[in-house]
């Protein structure tokens, strides 16, 4: 299946999405206030030969869209060249199954870009491939060093966790959005340039 200008056009508009939302639009427009983008990337997608259509798959519950969803808003704002529209995903199984992580997790943010014909540019999902390698190494540390830990396995629900294991990863997770949250924008940008880029040079062997 393909996305069409039609489904496209059903989304909601980042102003729209955020008067939907239920939970954490204080966080999400905190993020959006104080990212930092360089003029480089600015003018790097201020300079794109045409707008490019953006499907979000998000929700407002995920903190890695909470995020990184910011990111992509200023981006869009500051640029005037990315035209975005947001989709729930656990409404919208449809687009959702067609950018499964790994081909089997439904990980969200999905940022799906598109030319001005809807022909599809490439897909961004979750968080930077390096956030990614960083995360788990503080989560195996975690389980390994914390004694709210002890006798849990890796990898367990967060529903069924004790509550002081919970509280504790919670926290371990906030914690560690706090440290490495320059890192991590500065690569979600760089992965995004780096996406359109190919698309870019693709373009103009063609």
């Amino acid at each position: 299946m393909t996305v069409t200008r039609e489904r496209f056009e059903q989304g909601m508009t980042y102003a729209e999405y955020k008067a939907r939302m239920t939970r954490n639009r204080e966080r999400l427009e905190e993020n959006e206030r104080t990212v930092e983008l360089s003029p480089d990337d600015i003018a790097f997608f201020a300079n794109l030969p045409e707008t490019l259509n953006v499907l979000v798959i998000t929700e407002d519950w995920c903190g890695d869209a909470i995020a990184n969803v910011p990111i992509l808003g200023r981006l869009a704002a500051e640029s005037g060249k990315l035209n975005l529209r947001f989709f729930l995903r656990d409404q919208n199984p449809d687009l959702m199954d067609q950018y499964l992580n790994q081909g089997i997790h439904r990980s969200i943010p999905v940022f799906a870009f598109f030319d001005a014909q809807f022909h599809p540019i490439g897909h961004w999902i979750e968080r930077p491939a390096a956030i990614t390698a960083m995360q788990e190494k503080m989560l195996a540390n975690l389980y390994a060093t914390d004694p709210a830990f002890a006798g849990i396995a890796p990898g367990t629900s967060l529903a069924v966790l004790p509550d002081a294991a919970r509280t504790r990863l919670m926290q371990a997770f906030a914690d560690f959005r706090a440290e490495t949250r320059a890192l991590a924008d500065r690569e979600v940008v760089r992965e995004l340039r780096e996406l359109i880029a190919q698309w870019l040079s693709n373009r103009q062997e063609g």
